[in-house]
């Protein structure tokens, strides 16, 4: 039981539980990730990966990997970096979330935010969380007490969190920006290894209509034409491939990334705006009649 109410009572940490700060990284604040971890996760993954081809036995799988150039070895690498980028970013979403499923007011049905209250939600959220301005959610109710509690300006807080809302969605935009360039450069890299197989193929191909027309000079060399088209065709399905699977999963952590913006905004709105009351007002008003 005690190991239990230990267990409760743990304050959330994005310090201690961001998933690059746990590999001794810097972490992006939020949702937005670094990029030296993914890079070296994905320099570790592309290592492994060819790794497992090297003591496979020949196959068409791997000779599309292992034979066709350069391009593909980008390719693959670029994709783990993206993947192992979304990935994180979506442990992040999921730190993100945990203050949504805590108390941020006081147990009484009958509490009413006012500026006398405030503190009693800021010290709510302070045991809740160690350094809550790490989380999003915390970081608007945070910043909307303190204009309460400086201004008690009780009705410009909805204002305020549709200000920090587009704030953060704008911001949340530009931690896609690395994403964006490589799911543009992987197809980019096969089309170009597509241009170096056809031209490795042409060149063969001109090397053929000058050789003699005894059949067997002509199969060596026509060999040589079909490896260069193996190359063009395979390079480019490759890189196609692996950018619709990074595209399709971008797509999933895109929609998840703006579900909890909805969450936080609507956890805002239940907690905090609906609570507002104009009681500190009245009773001044009062007070000084």
């Amino acid at each position: 039981m005690e190991k239990e109410e230990v267990k409760a009572k743990r304050k959330i940490s994005w310090r201690r539980d961001d998933f690059e700060r746990r590999f001794g990284f810097e972490g992006g604040r939020y949702t937005k990730v670094g990029s030296l971890c993914s890079f070296i996760l994905a320099a570790i993954s592309s290592v492994l990966f060819y790794g497992v081809l090297a003591v496979l036995p020949p196959s068409a799988f791997k000779s599309m990997f292992t034979e066709r150039g350069w391009t593909t070895y980008a390719v693959v690498l670029f994709g783990f970096w993206t993947f192992y980028i979304l990935f994180i970013k979506t442990r992040k979403i999921n730190l993100q979330r945990q203050p949504l499923e805590l108390p941020v007011l006081p147990e009484t049905v009958d509490f009413t935010l006012t500026v006398d209250t405030v503190d009693e939600v800021a010290n709510i959220i302070a045991e809740n969380a160690e350094s809550p301005k790490d989380f999003i959610v915390y970081r608007r109710i945070i910043q909307t007490l303190s204009n309460l509690r400086n201004f008690g300006q009780v009705a410009d807080a909805d204002a305020i969190f549709r200000s920090q809302a587009e704030q953060d969605e704008n911001l949340s935009e530009s931690t896609y920006s690395l994403v964006t360039g490589f799911l543009w450069a992987i197809p980019i890299l096969g089309f170009i290894g597509t241009v170096i197989g056809l031209s490795s193929a042409i060149g063969h191909f001109a090397g053929v209509l000058t050789a003699s027309n005894d059949a067997t000079e002509l199969t060596p060399a026509l060999k040589e034409v079909t490896a260069g088209l193996s190359t063009a065709f395979e390079t480019t399905l490759v890189a196609l491939a692996v950018a619709l699977g990074l595209q399709l999963i971008n797509t999933f952590v895109r929609k998840s990334e703006e579900e909890l913006f909805d969450a936080c905004s609507e956890f805002c709105t239940q907690n905090i705006v609906m609570k507002l009351r104009l009681t500190t007002a009245r009773r001044g008003a009062d007070g000084g009649e």
